[in-house]
């Protein structure tokens, strides 16, 4: 994250699809400005989790932001947890639904490229990606990432699925 205006709350959820639920709560009952980033961070250590942070485009829509969230009981601190938060919120993200060329991608959002999982090089512009409505890019070396896959007939997916199977589901 490249925001000088970040802050970090951690609400001790143990899961993305927890964490992406009420990062999306927060950015709607705060409401965050189109250039907000909402980003989520896994917690290794004695007691593992996933932190959130915001970005926020100044200095007074931090500072109101992190009132609002400490009187609602959230422990909130500065900054970022760290360099390679997963975007949630992010300007552009409603606009990435459905079937697109990834060069609409960078287009219409603020994600810098998208990768192919395993490929060299970047996928050819023209190339289809089939959203499925859920687009959570990754920030590496200071750009938003979206890693993608191949699927079938020539597109490509976001890596990351929306609605995983847990594991050890067929048990």
């Amino acid at each position: 994250m490249t925001s000088s205006y970040a802050l970090t709350l951690d609400p001790g959820l143990r899961d993305l699809r927890a964490a992406d639920h009420l990062l999306q709560a927060l950015a709607a009952e705060l409401d965050l400005p189109e250039g907000a980033f909402g980003c989520t961070h896994l917690v290794r250590g004695d007691r593992p989790r996933v932190a959130l942070s915001l970005a926020l485009p100044s200095e007074p829509l931090l500072r109101t932001a992190g009132e609002r969230l400490t009187a609602r009981g959230y422990a909130v601190t500065p900054g970022a947890p760290d360099t390679v938060g997963r975007a949630v919120i992010y300007p552009g993200v409603a606009a990435l639904t459905g079937r697109l060329a990834v060069a609409e991608v960078p287009a219409r959002s603020a994600i810098d490229r998208v990768t192919v999982l395993g490929a060299p090089g970047r996928p050819a512009p023209d190339t289809p990606l089939l959203t499925r409505d859920h687009v959570r890019p990754q920030w590496q070396e200071g750009e938003l990432v979206l890693t993608a896959m191949p699927a079938v007939g020539g597109a490509l997916v976001p890596f990351e699925v929306p609605d995983p199977t847990p594991c050890c589901a067929d048990h």
